[in-house]
């Protein structure tokens, strides 16, 4: 069976999937991320095809799953894609009352919605959170909400992001030094994994030309100060019901050309 050829891809989901601690280097203050890089992929392989290719990307930090079923997933249907990645759910697991199976049953309407479009979905699961000692706590929800993608997936006929099974992830140099969020080096890899799950051939060679060669990772930072930088402001946010997305609209919320939507 031949690949699909997409010609128009809208990525949902939160901070990972926006791009945070993916700095652009040619446009200061910007973000890329594991879905804009992508988007390069599939520009080019859309390219050899003769065939046009637009991006947009409604991801938008600390956003959950009702915002992604509630808001997002009827945007990007208005937009007519006929690819869309979904990464949500890690904002909710980490609420003190958060039920894995109950996330997963609202999650699977919007799928749902969307393969009804005739979209093809790309349903990511959550990464294994070991590799930081402040997320171990909640691998066990992780485990069952991801159990609860594959059936999903399976039902709707979606195509499965497989993150937990990427062992390169549990290297730091694949984290920012938030240790919640990717580093470049951590969204190229994820780029790369998402396009050879698509079955474009060549994906990890055009990963690695999707932006200039990542600088080293920073080293850890000590205990104490991560406390304070990190962790004590987003322990705020939570008490107070705010997030850091609160406010904030899509940066890509309207599909156009690879490398045009600045």
């Amino acid at each position: 069976m031949s690949r699909p050829a997409f010609t128009r891809y809208v990525a949902l989901g939160d901070s990972i999937t926006e791009g945070l601690c993916d700095p652009e280097p040619t446009h200061p203050g910007g973000l890329l991320g594991w879905a804009d890089r992508l988007a390069v992929i599939l520009d080019g392989d859309a390219r050899l095809g003769g065939h046009p290719f637009e991006f947009a990307n409604l991801a938008v930090r600390g956003r959950r799953i009702g915002d992604v079923v509630g808001n997002q997933i009827p945007r990007a249907l208005r937009l007519g894609p006929d690819l869309v990645s979904v990464m949500v759910g890690g904002n909710d697991l980490m609420s003190p009352a958060a039920d894995p199976d109950a996330l997963a049953h609202r999650l699977d309407t919007g799928i749902r919605s969307l393969r009804a479009s005739g979209a093809t979905v790309l349903l990511a699961n959550l990464f294994d959170p070991q590799f930081a000692f402040f997320l171990k706590p909640f691998r066990g929800r992780a485990a069952v909400f991801n159990a609860n993608i594959w059936s999903i997936a399976r039902d709707n006929e979606a195509i499965v992001l497989d993150v937990w099974g990427v062992r390169q992830f549990q290297d730091g140099a694949m984290w920012a030094t938030d240790r919640v969020h990717l580093s470049s080096r951590g969204h190229r890899l994820l780029a790369a994994r998402a396009a050879h799950t698509l079955g474009v051939p060549y994906a990890e060679i055009a990963a690695r030309n999707t932006a200039e060669t990542p600088p080293a990772p920073a080293p850890p930072l000590p205990l104490r100060t991560w406390f304070r930088v990190y962790a004590i402001p987003w322990v705020g946010r939570r008490l107070r019901h705010i997030s850091a997305g609160d406010g904030l609209d899509a940066k890509q919320p309207v599909p156009c050309p690879v490398g045009a939507q600045h």
